[in-house]
């Protein structure tokens, strides 16, 4: 195959949502795209868009220099990738995963790609599927740099802002998990709040454009925690860690006092109080990632 054709060419294996979001965005960008899926007929729509289907993953595989990898966890990937034939296909060609695991499962992929002759860039996708193909997508990315710069005209059909975050295989990984551990602890106190408002009569309509200021305030909120997170100051000018374990306490009872489950902002709590008892109920919030990261 020449680098001519590579340049030209990718394959999508993985059908579900963000699969054929993926591979329909590679399609637009008039890029010769061959689709696989476990499950057979989920490639109709995309054929007569204009893809190849192929009968098996090696022959998918076998079909470009450039082999984009998106299912529902790293096991996934293995069961369809770790075989002979498709393990064989690869060797001397690169795949790009963008399945969602942790960073440990990026990096064991990683080795067991360098040991079979496989170029390997770990990815993950930031935006829903509805993104990809639009200026709204962000997609992160980790791996060799020279490898990321050779298939990044690719990449690029996915459209919005791609980031390499270094070579460590498994950086994009572990921003994913951080970024996805603010998003869904941020859903779940929704859905509590949710809760616990209609609790006292106030329906979902009627707490959303308060939410939405709530949500308003926090990116600075984040970014000068993070300061104080990197610098160690945490500094508790206007809501030190006694206010913040207080106004927690208010919930509990609240919530407590409808029957709601209350799990989650009790442990919020005791971790304020534990470092309060630490001395440090003068501090901000963010001071609780110290006693997170203790071991």
């Amino acid at each position: 195959m020449s680098s001519r054709t590579e340049q030209s060419s990718v394959t999508v294996l993985g059908l579900g949502p963000m699969g054929r979001s993926l591979a329909g965005a590679f399609l637009d960008a008039g890029l010769r795209t061959t689709v696989w899926n476990r499950t057979p007929g989920r490639d109709g729509e995309l054929v007569a868009r204009g893809a190849i289907g192929a009968r098996s993953a090696g022959e998918a595989v076998a079909a470009s220099g450039l082999t984009v990898v998106c299912v529902v966890n790293y096991d996934a990937v293995d069961a369809i990738v770790r075989r002979g034939a498709v393990t064989g296909a690869l060797k001397g060609r690169t795949m790009v995963n963008l399945t969602a695991d942790t960073p440990d499962r990026a990096r064991n992929t990683a080795a067991w790609a360098a040991e079979h002759g496989i170029g390997y860039l770990d990815g993950a996708i930031m935006t829903p599927a509805t993104t990809i193909g639009t200026p709204a997508a962000v997609l992160l990315h980790s791996g060799p740099e020279d490898l990321y710069r050779e298939h990044r005209p690719v990449l690029d059909a996915l459209g919005g802002t791609h980031t390499h975050l270094g070579a460590e295989i498994g950086r994009a990984a572990a921003y994913d998990i951080a970024l996805l551990d603010i998003f869904w602890t941020a859903m779940a106190g929704y859905a509590h709040a949710v809760a616990v408002a209609r609790a006292e009569g106030i329906t979902a309509r009627q707490l959303a454009p308060f939410a939405k200021g709530i949500g308003a305030i926090l990116p600075p909120i984040f970014e000068a925690a993070a300061g104080e997170a990197d610098d160690g100051t945490f500094s508790g000018d206007g809501n030190p860690l006694t206010s913040a374990a207080s106004s927690m306490a208010h919930i509990v009872a609240t919530s407590e006092a409808h029957g709601i489950d209350a799990g989650v902002m009790r442990a919020a709590e005791g971790l304020a109080r534990r470092a309060i008892g630490g001395g440090h109920g003068a501090d901000g919030f963010i001071r609780i990632a110290e006693l997170l990261g203790r071991r």
